[in-house]
């Protein structure tokens, strides 16, 4: 971009809390078996090695929640989620529980989330680091699970207690500020939090694409249409990377030139460009394919310029 200048995280390396990240404890006999009937996942087959992700959808196939789901014993399922909508998440699922033996709490009391990122983390984690994205390990007292890497740096979420999370941020240097949120949205990977709930079919936010969808599973709520938009092609919209020089926050809408009367896309999650004076941010922006060509802007058809950035992993050439 000739107007906002991108950092190069190559150099970043620590550990940050991830405060808005928070955890959901699903535990008991029938958890893994209650999961599996409300989540788009298989969590039935969930290893204890393996993290995956999964959304949480209404009968209409929109995604309430997105999760990424560790399963340290076989009983016991933690499942990360944006905090906005983890109290939400777990009154609506515990309704459905009935019979089954499984119950959910809020367990962000109990757990911290960290963030670990580059080489200093890398040599924090030694032999013991998982080195296969998704992959997941006990360290630290808690356990760490490898992210897929963003610009060329390796990224872990790290999972435990918190006075065992106390002793790894006081083991590694602090990330720069913000570094972590803009990561994550460069990922391409999408959170949904209070501003998107009810908004998107996985589809739309490239879900099925990072692992999130698993379409040789039973039923789940919103199954039928997942799976409509899945084998029907009738997917019209994606979610793409782009770049401002004004903030972006989500649920902001997103205009196209060609069609300035109506919105084109929303953001899905957004993070200002560590290091910028200006007020420039990053975002991923769920868009018509129609619109991905044609110049953008925020908030208003006479908002601030959008530019299109670049994801990490690659889009179906033809939906």
């Amino acid at each position: 971009m000739s107007n906002i200048h991108l950092p190069d995280p190559r150099a970043w390396g620590g550990v940050t809390r991830v405060a808005d990240l928070g955890v959901v404890l699903a535990e008991g006999a029938d958890a893994a078996v209650f999961l599996h009937g409300q989540l788009s996942q298989d969590m039935n087959g969930q290893p204890a090695d393996e993290a995956r992700l999964a959304a949480y959808c209404s009968a209409k196939g929109r995604m309430l929640a997105s999760l990424l789901a560790v399963r340290p014993t076989p009983e016991t399922f933690w499942l990360l989620t944006d905090r906005e909508v983890l109290p939400g998440l777990v009154k609506r699922l515990s309704m459905f529980v009935l019979r089954a033996k499984a119950k959910l709490s809020d367990a962000s009391t109990q757990l911290d989330v960290l963030g670990l990122v580059g080489q200093a983390a890398t040599d924090w984690l030694g032999a013991e680091a998982p080195s296969t994205v998704w992959s997941v390990r006990a360290h630290g007292g808690g356990h760490v699970l490898r992210l897929p890497d963003v610009l060329g740096v390796a990224r872990w979420l790290w999972v435990g207690p918190h006075d065992q999370a106390d002793g790894v941020v006081r083991d590694l240097p602090p990330l720069p500020d913000g570094a972590w949120n803009w990561l994550d949205v460069m990922s391409g990977i999408p959170r949904i939090g209070s501003r998107t709930v009810d908004q998107f079919v996985p589809q739309m936010v490239n879900f099925e694409l990072i692992g999130g969808v698993n379409f040789k599973k039973g039923c789940y709520p919103g199954q039928e249409v997942v799976a409509r938009s899945q084998y029907r092609g009738t997917t019209k919209r994606r979610a793409f990377v782009l770049h401002a020089t004004t903030p972006l926050s989500p649920g902001m809408e997103v205009f196209s030139a060609d069609d300035p009367g109506q919105p084109a896309g929303m953001v899905i999650c957004s993070a200002p460009v560590p290091g910028a004076t200006d007020g420039a941010a990053s975002a991923l922006v769920e868009l018509k394919l129609s619109a991905a060509g044609q110049p953008l802007t925020a908030g208003s058809a006479e908002g601030g310029a959008l530019t299109m950035g670049e994801l990490p992993y690659v889009l179906p050439s033809a939906d």
